[in-house]
């Protein structure tokens, strides 16, 4: 009998795939709970890698002509009525302000005092408050197109809720556009959308499809909704952004008109799109393993640590006089659009805890430095992509030339590890009881890693949605863009259908 690999992580991806999640995130030291019930604390190692995300789109969005403005935390319940299909969706997710103002009673406990006139909303999403303020900044056809967009916290009133996926309060940010024709909001929305989908793969290394969602899964008061969906690593889609095509609906609820070329008065097409702090959550679910987290380089908050060996204290001077130089040359490296982030870590520590503790927060590189490479002018290096046991030797001067190189390896590997795997469980199902089989556990009481996406047929109908949703826990993640025009038969009903889409269970 083969003997068990001891790993870091404990229960593995295969034993318990949720706990393992939580304990990746526990290791790394990304986050954890607050004492506010569903609301998290980032980390700084878990923020820092936020800051990345934040200002790889940042600039994505400024190339695209977008600017950053701020808008109110709290919006008047009255704004979120304009609006039938918006405040449907949001109602039971939103939290209430309904007082100011704090007094003790008799026995010195705090109670609210004064009621609002009017009570005020926690921005579950903006769309409402923005367009107020675009109907007073708007009037005539050379105010457009207005490209906005705003870095901010939302709150959804969840009643399960776990790190970075899905709780009370999280970060994100919200684009929103307003365009004088149909066709350049359509335009737009598409183009944000292929922004998400770039920042995606070529930072998060994460595959993903973009299509559009089924009505019964569009944003609340949109025309049409479009996402990315990735694959985790059990197998379940994760929707890591949406882009919405709104039409003149909120328009018309917040009265965003303009005077056309021929001076005639009309109504706006606005768009809004976003991503959220739950990205963090993907990215730990398309990468990591049973020793915990793996970053791509392009978003890690350090690119490198350096671990100096000291088994003597008279080697102690030289070997640090060499990490320092060494890092100060390393971060004048440009990588990214900045420069390189480099961790010198200089603990009073086993040399054993040092290592499993940056194999944890997925560190892309790590340097080993002792007397022996001190006395030949290398350095030993460990890679978290492969087998992080394994080291290379190189020339100190080989390394430093060649460390972009090798970063920009790691990152094209994982995504390509990440597609391979997506694309192995990626399944063409036109027979009904094959598609049951296929997301059913074998153990319901602790359902195993199974399933995947089912590029199957469906008739059209939000019946047959409904019914998966009940039975299965499945539901149609997208229509995807890259259409396959091929007409079949319903997996489901056998009935007419123009085309496949992907099913799956999702976060």
């Amino acid at each position: 009998m083969a003997k068990k690999v001891r790993t870091a992580i404990t229960p593995t991806r295969d034993e318990n795939y949720p706990e393992w999640y939580q304990q990746v995130i526990r290791a790394a030291d990304l986050a954890e709970n607050s004492p506010v019930r569903g609301c998290m604390v980032i980390k700084p190692w878990g923020y820092s890698l936020w800051e990345n995300m934040q200002q790889a789109l940042d600039r994505m969005f400024k190339d695209t002509g977008h600017q950053n403005a701020y808008f109110p935390l709290f919006i008047p319940m009255s704004f979120l009525q304009k609006e039938a299909q918006h405040v449907e969706g949001f109602a039971k997710e939103c939290a209430v302000v309904t007082h100011h103002r704090l007094e003790a009673d008799e026995t010195g406990t705090l109670k609210p005092a004064a009621p609002l006139e009017e009570p005020l909303v926690i921005r579950p999403t903006s769309e409402t408050i923005i367009g107020e303020m675009f109907s007073k900044w708007i009037q005539s056809y050379r105010d457009l197109p207005l490209l906005i967009n705003q870095w901010a916290n939302v709150v959804r009133w969840e009643m399960r809720t776990r790190l970075f996926l899905r709780t009370t309060e999280f970060l994100w940010q919200e684009g929103h556009t307003v365009h004088a024709t149909a066709e350049e909001a359509q335009e737009e929305t598409l183009r944000m959308l292929d922004v998400y989908a770039d920042f995606a793969e070529n930072y998060m290394a994460t595959p993903v499809i973009k299509g559009e969602k089924t009505e019964s899964e569009r944003f609340p008061g949109a025309v049409r909704t479009y996402c990315i969906e990735a694959m985790m690593q059990d197998r379940k889609a994760l929707q890591s952004g949406t882009s919405h095509f709104l039409g003149q609906n909120f328009a018309r609820a917040s009265n965003i008109k303009f005077l056309d070329a021929e001076g005639k008065e009309q109504y706006a097409y606005t768009t809004s799109w976003g991503v959220s702090t739950r990205l963090i959550g993907a990215l730990l679910m398309v990468h990591s393993d049973d020793d915990g987290f793996v970053v791509p380089p392009r978003l890690a908050p350090a690119q490198a640590v350096i671990l100096p060996i000291i088994h003597d204290e008279e080697s102690r001077g030289e070997i640090m006089a060499y990490c320092r130089r060494l890092k100060n040359e390393l971060q004048a490296i440009s990588y990214s659009g900045g420069r390189l982030t480099v961790e010198l870590d200089a603990r009073d520590a086993r040399g054993g805890d040092k290592f499993w503790y940056w194999v944890k927060k997925g560190v892309p590189l790590r340097i080993e430095v002792g007397k022996r490479e001190l006395d030949a002018g290398m350095v030993s290096v460990g890679r978290r992509d492969g087998d992080h046991r394994e080291r290379k030797t190189l020339a100190h001067n080989e390394f430093v030339a060649t460390i972009v190189d090798q970063l920009e390896d790691i990152q094209k590997n994982l995504y390509q590890r990440a597609l391979q795997y997506r694309d192995r469980h990626i399944v063409r199902i036109d027979d009904r009881e094959e598609f049951y089989k296929f997301f059913t556990p074998e153990n319901p009481e602790q359902p195993e890693i199974h399933g995947g996406f089912s590029f199957s047929h469906w008739n059209g109908s939000s019946a047959v949605e409904e019914k998966l949703r009940e039975d299965l826990g499945v539901t149609i993640r997208c229509i995807p863009l890259a259409k396959d025009e091929e007409a079949g038969r319903c997996v489901i009903t056998g009935e007419p259908s123009k085309g496949r889409v992907i099913f799956a269970k999702a976060y």
